[in-house]
């Protein structure tokens, strides 16, 4: 899909909405050293198909943000993708902090790791 058609689509949607909600990553963390997990959801895919709901978003400039959304079962993180519109870097910011606000993580930390300084 060309730019043109990924950023007309984008700023269709946005049309109607403030913000888009997606999870940061199509899978959970893999191991190091891997380009991507070469299967999700019993499907075989293409390396860098993980970072479906990021790129778009990257190639048409508009703001996204990550926030910590919980762990896996394994006590892995999940990431949150806030997107707005083109320009709106402010409203995904607010976005962000309230999202924090209601979801606190910082004293939380996944399961497989000791915390620094405790």
């Amino acid at each position: 899909m060309g730019r043109k058609v990924v950023y007309e689509a984008a700023s269709q949607f946005f049309h109607g909405y403030d913000l888009l909600l997606t999870p940061t990553a199509a899978v959970a963390p893999f191991g190091h050293g891997l380009q991507g997990p070469p299967v999700i959801d019993g499907r075989a895919v293409d390396g860098f198909y993980w970072m479906s709901f990021t790129f778009p978003f990257n190639l048409t400039g508009q703001p996204a943000a990550s926030v910590p959304a919980g762990f896996t079962p394994d006590g892995l993180p999940v990431g949150l993708q806030i997107v707005g519109r083109r320009l709106e870097d402010g409203l995904v910011l607010r976005a962000s902090a309230a999202y924090e606000a209601a979801a606190p993580w910082r004293d939380r930390w996944p399961p497989i790791l000791d915390r620094p300084g405790a």
